[in-house]
């Protein structure tokens, strides 16, 4: 049973943040699913994967291929897990079920601190999945350190 990981960005965008995330998450042994809500925004952030630093290359591929299934990292903006991710990344307000976070070994919930309407999601996704009894944490990057300001598990 998994774990949803709220990550409150404040300090860094999303296209520095998710690199990041996505190497803890390969180097833990997980496929990864990265989740958003449109296809447009999950080419930008192909192309924000493909401009980092060779030494830090972070193999990935794009839901719609023959291939989704071998892919480490999958990015999408639909609802399934063809690659069977264990960590399932949610960007943009993207919808995350209480069975995922059940079936999964983790799963994160990236939004940005600077939009209200993010935030809103994010809040009304920990109530609906703390709700659900999934375990959760919520992460806040405002000192410039990330800092862990809340843990289902503590209360």
């Amino acid at each position: 049973m998994g774990a949803a990981f709220f990550y409150h960005l404040t300090q860094r965008p999303l296209e520095v943040t998710l690199p990041i995330l996505l190497e803890k998450a390969r180097g833990a042994g997980w496929t990864v699913l990265v989740r958003g809500t449109e296809a447009a925004r999950m080419d930008w952030l192909d192309q924000k994967l493909w401009l980092g630093r060779e030494e830090d290359f972070l193999p990935h591929g794009q839901a719609g291929g023959p291939h989704d299934a071998l892919q480490p990292i999958l990015l999408t903006a639909a609802a399934d897990n063809p690659n069977g991710a264990e960590c399932i990344m949610g960007v943009d307000g993207a919808e995350i079920t209480a069975e995922e976070v059940n079936a999964s070994d983790r799963v994160c919930i990236l939004f940005d601190g600077h939009d209200p309407e993010a935030m809103d999601r994010a809040r009304q996704q920990w109530k609906a999945l703390t709700d659900a009894g999934c375990a959760a944490q919520y992460w806040s990057e405002e000192t410039g350190n990330w800092v862990k300001k809340r843990d289902t598990a503590d209360a």
